[in-house]
């Protein structure tokens, strides 16, 4: 019992730093039709960002704080410059483009900071156990997976409840008649794909003590994004949430219980649930049928 509610525990953690990084996927999928293969390569320098800010201030939240900074500038002007372009072309081409942008940043990172694994030091406040049902638990863990949740419902809020939410659901919705209105798409999807990879540095940042931060990081985490992203819906924030609950805790119990196949679940997951909803949980055809 206490080894399934360490695993629970675990699914959790993984299932909320999934979420931070396919929640941006789902986001620049939905309003920009981009599928970003640079996206992990954001999460990766997140995390090797905060490693510089940890080691010239000490302090974790500060990294917490300015990592994804950097991250969102890079995203933005990787839009702009590039992205921007391409819209009216075909989604390989787009594809082919990102694809050779995670090399790259790749090769910047490893520049920079190496190709060595280095490990982010958690808060210091969060570094003792919290007893719960008499089982201990890490408090860091605990606290992430209370910041995950409450990112999950910011994100919501944003998005259903303000204006600038309502902005980026009608440019989603139909870009060419939001244009019609008087709002800035183009600006818009600038934004969208800058706060898409910030969001995916922060979950590198908080993963940083969890994981680790080096190079190869980007490709470990973008593949089970994208197969939440699939099992959830293409441009799902609602299917995001849930499709990492599903990955999360399919990958953790599978390594606990099953470890023979547990490589394997996350796509036996996948291709059950996409047999009954071809288009994700929350997914829409696109021909409207």
């Amino acid at each position: 019992m206490d080894l399934f509610l360490t695993q629970l525990l675990n699914g959790l953690v993984y299932s909320v730093l999934l979420f931070l990084v396919s929640a941006g996927l789902a986001l620049i999928f939905g309003l920009l039709g981009i599928v970003n293969l640079a996206h992990g390569s954001f999460f990766m320098l997140g995390g090797f960002v905060a490693l510089s800010v940890t080691a010239a201030t000490g302090s974790f939240w500060l990294a917490m704080l300015l990592a994804p900074i950097p991250v969102m500038a890079v995203a933005g002007l990787i839009e702009v410059v590039f992205l921007r372009r391409l819209y009216a072309r075909s989604q390989l081409d787009q594809v082919l483009l990102t694809f050779g942008l995670s090399f790259i940043l790749t090769d910047v990172t490893e520049t920079i900071w190496g190709k060595g694994l280095s490990s982010l030091q958690e808060p210091q406040g969060l570094r003792e156990g919290v007893s719960i049902l008499g089982n201990v638990f890490p408090a860091y863990r605990l606290a992430l997976l209370a910041f995950g949740f409450i990112c999950a419902f910011a994100i919501w809020l944003v998005l259903e409840r303000t204006r600038a939410g309502s902005m980026v659901r009608a440019g989603v919705d139909d870009a060419r008649t939001a244009m019609g209105i008087g709002l800035n798409v183009p600006a818009l999807r600038t934004a969208t794909f800058a706060i898409g990879g910030g969001l995916a540095a922060l979950a590198g940042v908080v993963a940083g003590p969890l994981l680790g931060v080096f190079s190869g990081i980007d490709v470990e985490v973008l593949i089970p994004a994208f197969i939440v992203v699939a099992i959830g819906g293409l441009g799902s924030l609602r299917g995001a949430l849930i499709g990492s609950l599903v990955i999360g805790f399919a990958d953790t119990l599978g390594k606990a219980y099953i470890p023979g196949v547990s490589m394997f679940l996350i796509y036996f997951a996948m291709i059950g649930i996409l047999l009954v909803r071809p288009y994700g949980l929350f997914g829409q055809d696109p021909a409207g049928g």
